[in-house]
């Protein structure tokens, strides 16, 4: 079973351009990305999805070929059709199940990344696993889907509305009835915390987390950041007033 993560970047983000190139401790935070990607035992392959604008070049130097990952363009054709490029990426890399991730979530956590992908593996049936099915549970940052490539060929095929074909699984959940589809849940509810860096403060958040844990602990994990707000509760005041984008998953 092939199980290829692609994770969606770009330059141009519209309230923090370039924040996928901001440093954390030493690295940019998209090859941190990377590697708590690749600490996941369940994935095969890394692609990064990248629009087709020259700008994205820059990503490229910083990722083809770290940690094995390759390159996958979007159609120029086709811009922010984020649904054709999983797609065509998932097929290009000959996947059997397709995992999204994006690149401003630097705390992503490769167990949770395993507990998505187990169901899929176990149930030849189910067609989608995530944990921003229903209600979000777990803190905003640590999104995982996965889905098998045959039914992300289905959304390609059906999908037409251009939100649908922007947030790639928006239409399957919208219509989560019209398929075999698995919820992960956290308890306690942790959605309130908010680690991913959309804005200024999003990011300081991420880098001040990153100085306290990644010296000493580089693998750190969701529950060693929730150690560190349990130490100091301030720390959630940083980037407490940061509106999420709608549908943005």
């Amino acid at each position: 079973m092939n199980v290829v993560c692609i994770i969606q970047t770009r330059m141009g983000s519209t309230r923090l351009p370039g924040k996928v190139l901001r440093d954390l401790q030493g690295k940019p935070m998209i090859q941190q990305v990377i590697d708590r990607v690749s600490d996941a035992k369940t994935i095969n392959k890394i692609v990064i999805g990248i629009t087709a604008l020259p700008e994205d070049d820059a990503i490229i130097k910083v990722v083809d070929g770290y940690k094995g990952t390759s390159v996958f363009r979007e159609n120029p054709e086709r811009p922010r059709d984020l649904l054709d490029l999983y797609y065509q990426a998932g097929k290009n890399a000959g996947a059997d199940i397709v995992i999204r991730v994006t690149s401003d979530c630097p705390l992503i956590d490769p167990e949770i990344i395993d507990q998505v992908i187990q169901p899929l593996l176990d149930d030849p049936a189910l067609e989608y696993c995530s944990n921003v099915l229903g209600k979000l549970t777990y803190p905003r940052g640590l999104d995982v889907q996965a889905i098998r490539m045959a039914t992300l060929e289905k959304l390609w095929n059906i999908a037409t509305e251009a939100e649908d074909r922007e947030h790639v699984t928006l239409y399957l959940r919208k219509h989560p009835e019209g398929f075999k589809t698995k919820a992960i849940v956290c308890e306690p509810d942790l959605s309130f915390h908010r680690w991913t860096v959309d804005e200024t403060d999003d990011y300081k958040l991420i880098s001040e987390i990153y100085d306290r844990l990644y010296p000493t602990n580089p693998k750190f994990r969701m529950k060693d950041c929730l150690e560190l707000f349990a130490k100091d509760p301030e720390l959630i005041k940083i980037n407490q007033h940061v509106e999420q984008k709608l549908s943005q998953y």
